[in-house]
């Protein structure tokens, strides 16, 4: 059996010296066998035993054993930090001795050293490990559907992807929720855990989403928003009930319905007027 990198493979201790141990690589040729260093040992070893070992390759290319084994295998998805990065890509902690190549393709979004991201491990086609970030498959297979979770309900779970029409997470009960771009307050990062509140629960068992809060509560925070902008613009503004929802999403970060229930409360409460499609502050 042709052993490479990345491989979890059973070896037999043939032979010891100060460095380590030498593990029988199977060709009958004893300059072929694999050093197990001390360093890389969990505990104390014996020639004849046994073990496994994680094999990986040393600065100089040369295949080495390690007996502290990747928490993931081949195929499997989990939250791995970011351990450093390169201008080709990332390399991600995945348990082993050293950290597993994330190539740049493969990333979603804007990732920084120390952050944790759902990423898969895989082969590439030159047959050494790496990740991937683009898990979609994968969890919506390790998903399960919502129960027992109501409209108005808190989740919290972890950003695996960001489309144009929002983000999509993994919650901590294993759930797939989706949040739409209209319902971010602020735009979540891939890999960033956010708590949310529970829109709509769908009939594959999916979930919807929203970081703003409920209907009459957001009132009075978009009425503040706008507020705010107002007094930034020395107490008028180009925007009014006439305004397009493409500028008043862009402006305000809400929609065009929110604007306007906004608005009506701080007319109704006369703290503002509007004349010629500007707002003023009374």
């Amino acid at each position: 059996m042709k052993m490479k990198p990345g491989d979890i493979v059973a070896l037999k201790i043939v032979r010891t010296s100060e460095m380590g141990a030498f593990l029988d690589a199977g060709t009958g040729h004893t300059s072929d066998d694999i050093l197990l260093h001390k360093v890389q040992q969990t505990r104390e070893v014996s020639i004849g035993e046994t073990i496994d070992v994680y094999l990986y390759n040393d600065p100089k290319g040369r295949l080495t054993a390690s007996m502290r084994l990747p928490q993931m295998r081949e195929g499997q998805v989990a939250r791995a930090n970011i351990i450093n990065q390169t201008k080709d890509g990332a390399f991600v902690d995945i348990g082993a001795e050293r950290g597993v190549f994330m190539p740049f393709a493969e990333t979603r979004g804007a990732i920084k050293r120390g952050e944790k991201v759902w990423v898969k491990l895989y082969r590439d086609k030159s047959g050494r490990l790496a990740v991937t970030m683009d898990v979609d498959e994968e969890l919506n297979k390790a998903s399960r559907p919502a129960e027992g979770i109501k409209i108005g309900d808190n989740v919290t779970g972890s950003v695996y992807n960001i489309t144009e029409d929002g983000a999509f997470l993994f919650t901590n009960d294993r759930n797939i929720a989706f949040l739409h771009k209209d319902e971010m307050v602020i735009r979540p990062k891939v890999g960033e855990e956010i708590t949310c509140r529970v829109t709509y629960v769908r009939d594959d068992g999916n979930i919807n989403i929203s970081m703003r809060p409920v209907k009459e509560d957001a009132i009075g925070v978009d009425a503040e928003e706008i507020l705010s902008v107002l007094n930034s613009l020395g107490g008028k503004m180009p925007y009014s009930d006439s305004t397009t929802p493409e500028v008043i999403k862009d402006k305000f970060n809400i929609s065009k319905a929110a604007f306007k229930r906004a608005m009506g409360r701080l007319l109704k409460e006369n703290v503002v007027e509007q004349r010629d499609g500007w707002t003023y502050l009374r």
